[in-house]
């Protein structure tokens, strides 16, 4: 069997509309050269937050120095902290001047698992990266981290050419408006799946 060496995703791949982009981020590997260690894990589950006029989405507000990334060209990392406890990836999508982005909600550790693990409060491997807080925790990805160019060789993010046979679509979860949108996605199959 000959399988094709993995290629880092291009900004082609983020400059597009968000519902094209956000499902094809399943099954899609995020790689992080960090200070301890190469981290990868395989995505298995994101959200699309798109525009101004998606009351879910940062930019609904307006451009502030906390969201500016978003209103920027596409295939950048946006990294937020909220609750005073967590801190949340993000994809920048769309053309700049759209803010849009996806969410990385869950993923399944393939790489640098005892690195992730010493971070985090939990050692099983399909509930450590289950969430966006525990994700970045256990990557140790923070704010520091927020507007690096996906596309360089620092975080970026692989197609392995994996695809997902089952992704699930449904409403986005955790937030208090814009829940009628289905604008969640996972792989249906996949043991890391925050919530189903």
């Amino acid at each position: 069997m000959n399988k094709k060496k993995p290629s880092k995703l291009p900004r082609s791949f983020y400059d597009r509309p968000t519902l094209e982009v956000a499902p094809e981020l399943l099954g899609k590997y995020i790689v992080y050269h960090s200070p301890d260690g190469i981290l990868s894990a395989r995505i298995v589950e994101v959200e699309a937050y798109i525009g101004t006029d998606d009351p879910a989405c940062h930019a609904s507000r307006g451009r502030t120095e906390r969201n500016s990334v978003m209103f920027g060209p596409p295939g950048y990392s946006y990294i937020y902290f909220i609750y005073g406890m967590y801190h949340c990836l993000n994809f920048v999508t769309e053309p700049e001047g759209k803010p849009a982005a996806v969410l990385l909600r869950a993923a399944e550790p393939v790489a640098g698992l005892d690195i992730m693990q010493q971070r985090s409060t939990n050692s099983n491997p399909d509930t450590l990266l289950n969430g966006p807080g525990k994700f970045c925790r256990a990557f140790g990805l923070t704010r520091s981290e927020n507007n690096l160019d996906l596309t360089a060789d620092r975080l970026y993010l692989e197609n392995r050419q994996e695809n997902v046979k089952n992704i699930v679509q449904t409403k986005r979860i955790g937030i208090r408006t814009g829940t009628e949108k289905l604008w969640r996605f996972y792989d249906g199959d996949s043991p890391s799946v925050s919530r189903r």
